[in-house]
């Protein structure tokens, strides 16, 4: 796997834990989610504006995440995107959680696009296409 697309800072709070400070699994999805979001936002595509110019929203339709080793509070997080796979209407994107050196979780998320009023898929506007090849 080549370099990321984007990498994402991240303090681990008390609200992201459970009650032996570590960081609780589900969160890890939401980690991924402010990444991808920021990933958008650094392309020019914030997804308010997204949806408010183009009637386009991304919505996640899989997800696997591998954990190797717990987050505690107050850790220092480097989330990671990268574009695995970009098709017409969907994205393949692998994304991981580092402490430093150490990857604390991986994990593949594929998101689609869809309308923002119907939720029917649709194509991912072409701008944004072109700055993911």
């Amino acid at each position: 796997m080549t370099a990321p697309d984007f990498k994402f800072t991240l303090r681990v709070y008390w609200e992201d834990t459970d009650a032996g400070g570590v960081v609780f699994f589900a969160n890890y999805l939401k980690f991924f989610e402010r990444a991808r979001t920021e990933w958008l936002r650094s392309l020019g595509f914030g997804q308010e504006r997204l949806r408010l110019d183009t009637g386009a929203i991304f919505v996640v339709a899989d997800t696997s995440v591998r954990y190797l080793s717990p987050a505690r509070l107050d850790d220092l997080l480097e989330l990671t995107v990268q574009i695995v796979d970009a098709g017409r209407a969907s994205m393949t994107i692998a994304q991981q959680a580092w402490r430093g050196d150490e990857l604390l979780a991986q994990g593949s998320i594929r998101i689609g696009c869809v309308d923002a009023g119907t939720f029917k898929p649709r194509r991912i506007p072409n701008e944004l296409l072109e700055l993911t090849r």
